[in-house]
């Protein structure tokens, strides 16, 4: 029989050490909690470098930050990515709480670590993601979080909902114009000028966009230097704080995980509270304000006067793509066709629909309406829409409800045949032609055109291709 000897260990083992790093969070500024959150770090700093067969990988700390998400955890998601670059092997932290109060996200970022070989530590509860029942502890407990965080967050809508109630705003949020001293809301003189003017363009006529590049054009900036834009003067125009008095509760947060806030349209109660602090803009003004946005809207690009519209903008839609027909001009404003706008800007795709001659379309009006002549007043007060269909068909639709269809065949070619095209139709052909000229017969008349009018030459994107403003999508 073989003789065994064992050989001893001569060499001691070498354990390698654990890279350990903890997770602090707190969810409410103020002096006692960053104390709170300083302890935090301090604890676990001295506990992992306490023991020696850990190595230290740093604690993660969120200040002020819901623990019902994960979106605004910047220290926390920093964590995770170096827990998938393998810097960390176990994760400590105080309790579920602290962790994440969504057990959806508790469960699916404690599950992920667990994948990539990552173990956390719950104190608190003494669970173990790497234990055979820490998931099962983990969905029970983090249910009973989940539930306590909707419960705190009724409770704070109630507190906020009383404060409402008195008339206390929520907070001392910013506004442009006012400043707080205090608990009260100043007047600050030099943006209180800039709100003016807004309101007061706004009454001459100006639309929004025409502030924005009035103001752009002067330097004129935000409270952050930034440009101001359209969507920054709609609010100044709509927000009642200018009036000197305050709408309470005008946005609510829906969901306490998600955080979602949203404009309250009658959902919950509002508190308009009057004579609060200094106005800037009178009530008296600002209602008018607000009805004059209500009537622009209603009218749509009829609105805006500098547009060049006509009864048909708007009314006329494509029974392919859905899209409005805008006006385009020809040969210097003799010749006006209605054009699908799928057919406008360059990298669209045309759905295929047929122009529609300007006076062919008033022909057709008046046939629909029994008109001796075209008359755009009584087309505007009695149609709704106009739908072409296809090649051959028009839906004329009355704001009655009722609705006409006829057949058409367009006449656009035929019509853009005015006396002066065929006079030169026949120069062109007395002239030889192509051969004879050199040219086809468009950039002959182009040319002809370019001398009759003073110029050299005429290209496709002249005057009299140019689309008039003719109505939006």
């Amino acid at each position: 029989m073989a003789k065994i000897t064992k050989v001893e260990q001569t060499l001691p083992t070498i354990k390698e050490k654990k890279k350990v790093a903890a997770y602090a969070r707190v969810s409410m500024e103020s002096e006692r909690m960053n104390h709170s959150l300083s302890a935090q770090i301090s604890y676990y700093s001295s506990l992992i470098q306490k023991n020696p067969d850990w190595q230290y990988a740093g604690v993660f700390a969120d200040d002020g930050v819901s623990g019902t998400g994960t979106a605004k955890r910047s220290e926390f998601r920093r964590m995770i990515e170096t827990a998938e670059n393998g810097e960390i092997d176990i994760i400590l932290t105080k309790s579920i709480q602290r962790f994440a109060r969504n057990t959806v996200d508790l469960l699916e970022t404690v599950r992920h670590l667990k994948d990539i070989g990552v173990e956390v530590r719950f104190e608190k509860e003494h669970i173990n993601s790497m234990s055979g029942d820490g998931e099962l502890m983990l969905t029970i407990l983090a249910s009973f979080a989940q539930e306590e965080s909707r419960s705190i967050s009724e409770n704070v809508k109630w507190g906020t909902r009383k404060r409402f109630e008195k008339g206390i705003p929520n907070g001392k949020f910013r506004v442009y114009g006012y400043r707080w001293e205090g608990d009260e809301l100043v007047i600050v003189p030099e943006e209180a000028k800039i709100v003016r003017r807004i309101f007061q363009n706004f009454l001459d006529g100006k639309s929004r966009l025409e502030t924005e590049r009035e103001f752009a054009a002067e330097g004129i900036t935000t409270r952050e230097g930034c440009r101001w834009v359209d969507s920054n003067i709609k609010v100044v125009l709509t927000n009642i704080t200018y009036t000197g008095n305050l709408l309470l509760q005008k946005e609510f947060i829906a969901d306490p995980i998600s955080k979602q806030r949203k404009k309250n349209h009658g959902e919950l109660p509002q508190y308009y509270v009057e004579d609060t602090h200094p106005a800037i803009i009178d009530k008296a003004t600002f209602d008018y304000v607000q009805s004059e946005i209500a009537r622009r809207k209603e009218l749509g690009c009829f609105a805006n006067k500098a547009l060049n519209l006509s009864c048909f903008s708007t009314k006329i839609k494509c029974g392919n793509c859905g899209r409005s027909y805008v006006r385009s001009a020809r040969k210097r404003g003799q010749y006006v066709l209605w054009t699908c706008g799928s057919k406008k800007g360059r990298g669209k795709v045309s759905c295929g629909a047929k122009d529609v001659p300007e006076e062919q379309l008033k022909r057709i009006c008046c046939d629909v309406l029994r008109l001796g002549e075209f008359d755009a007043d009584i087309f505007s007060g009695r149609i709704e829409q106009v739908r072409i269909i296809g090649t051959d068909t028009m839906e004329f639709h009355f704001y009655d409800r009722s609705s006409v269809e006829t057949k058409w065949k367009t006449t656009a070619k035929r019509d853009m045949w005015t006396p002066e095209r065929k006079a030169l139709w026949s120069e062109y052909n007395y002239a030889g032609g192509r051969n004879g000229t050199g040219m086809g017969f468009n950039e002959y008349v182009k040319r002809k055109e370019g001398k009759m009018h003073g110029t050299k030459k005429s290209d496709d994107n002249s005057a009299d291709n140019q689309p008039l403003h003719g109505g939006a999508d």
